[in-house]
């Protein structure tokens, strides 16, 4: 999809604002990323504003694959760890910018009830079931349903999960839609019906480094501000034990700007241990808000980018990037090494279908699943 300027026959995409000079339109272009072994078309949607901000999503995985902001300096950068190529995403999955589901995050065992019945998911983290089991929706390839340019550049992706896709009932359609904004915002809408009662929880897995994702520095100098005053300890497994633990004199409070990686090796905190750093969620709220608010904001001082994400979900999980191991190479060359990059998944909480106290994830026929995620780029 080109450019749209204000031509003949073109003159809605950019016009003269009276007394605020030109507005620009976003614009979406489309383009072949790949195939499949079984002859399946994945393809790369680039969103682009006029801020020198772009998203390219792919419609493997319904990923993000690479964010293009500036520095302080006007001086551009992709701040999204990911792939160059196909290949690559499907031998080497790492979750990089992947929508992850059906059920984000871990369930204990991979077993939960659903009125009296229970169900069971791939086991694949472990003894228990991360992110949807062996092959969830970060491992499918979505369909584009439509891509258009405006005020918000956008994509709109959708996949159908089968009846009993990984264990979980009903069949479930899910919609993802990215869109881009002359404000720097790249906004996630996710949303799902299902056929028959079942559980959701749907978030996106970006791997972030505001300083590049090419190595040229790690995390750990990055100031993280989390909004919420309670964290949800975990056993060795990163199970939620089912405790709501105030942060207040942990290494796990970080509502004033903190360095990521100023305690990411406390080994007198057993949570830090378990998780060989940061892998813990975070209580935003008791349960859901009705609209998107603040819930985190990350700085670099040395290139002066400002992440702000904002969400309507309960919990935060923050990942340190603990496990980047060195097997994985990126867009530039660099191989991902632990420090590398953070992640931020706004979501219900882990193992909700196993802890009473922590809400319901079940979706039953005629209601609607949703999760807004809306990320904010600035430089200071």
């Amino acid at each position: 999809m080109t450019r749209q300027w204000a031509l003949a026959g073109a003159a809605a995409t950019l016009i003269m604002a009276a007394g605020s000079g030109q507005a620009f339109a976003a614009d979406a272009k489309r383009a072949t990323f790949g195939r499949l072994t079984d002859g399946q078309t994945v393809e790369a949607v680039t969103l682009s504003n006029h801020k020198g901000t772009s998203a390219t999503v792919i419609t493997y995985g319904a990923s993000l694959q690479a964010l293009m902001t500036p520095d302080r300096n006007g001086k551009a950068a992709d701040i999204a760890l990911g792939y160059s190529d196909l290949k690559t995403y499907v031998s080497t999955p790492q979750y990089f910018g992947a929508t992850v589901g059906r059920f984000a995050n871990r369930i204990a065992a991979g077993k939960y009830s659903i009125d009296g019945k229970t169900y069971a998911a791939p086991v694949n983290n472990g003894v228990n079931s991360l992110h949807g089991g062996t092959k969830g929706f970060d491992k499918v390839n979505w369909t584009v349903v439509k891509v258009q340019d405006g005020d918000a550049a956008s994509v709109e992706m959708t996949y159908v999960s089968p009846d009993g896709d990984m264990g979980y009932p009903g069949q479930m359609t899910v919609h993802a839609i990215y869109s881009l904004n002359e404000n720097n915002e790249l906004t996630i809408r996710y949303t799902a019906t299902t056929t028959k009662p079942t559980i959701v929880n749907i978030t996106n897995h970006a791997y972030w480094n505001l300083a590049g994702e090419g190595g040229s520095r790690s995390i750990n100098e990055h100031t993280l501000t989390l909004l919420a005053d309670a964290y949800l300890p975990t056993d060795a497994g990163a199970i939620p034990t089912g405790e709501i633990r105030k942060v207040d004199g942990t290494v796990f409070d970080f509502r004033k700007p903190t360095a990521i990686g100023a305690r990411v090796r406390d080994a007198a905190d057993p949570q830090i241990v378990f998780g060989r750093g940061y892998d813990h969620n975070w209580v935003a709220s008791r349960t859901r808000t009705a609209a998107p608010r603040l819930m985190a904001v990350v700085e670099d001082a040395v290139s002066g980018r400002k992440l702000e994400l904002l969400s309507d979900q309960p919990g935060i999980q923050f990942y340190s990037g603990n496990f980047l191991d060195g097997t994985s190479s990126g867009k530039s060359g660099h191989i991902y090494r632990e420090g590398d990059a953070f992640v931020l998944e706004p979501q219900i909480f882990p193992d909700t279908p196993n802890q009473p106290d922590f809400g319901s994830a079940i979706l039953r026929p005629g209601e609607t699943y949703s999760n807004t995620l809306i990320y904010r780029f600035s430089t200071q």
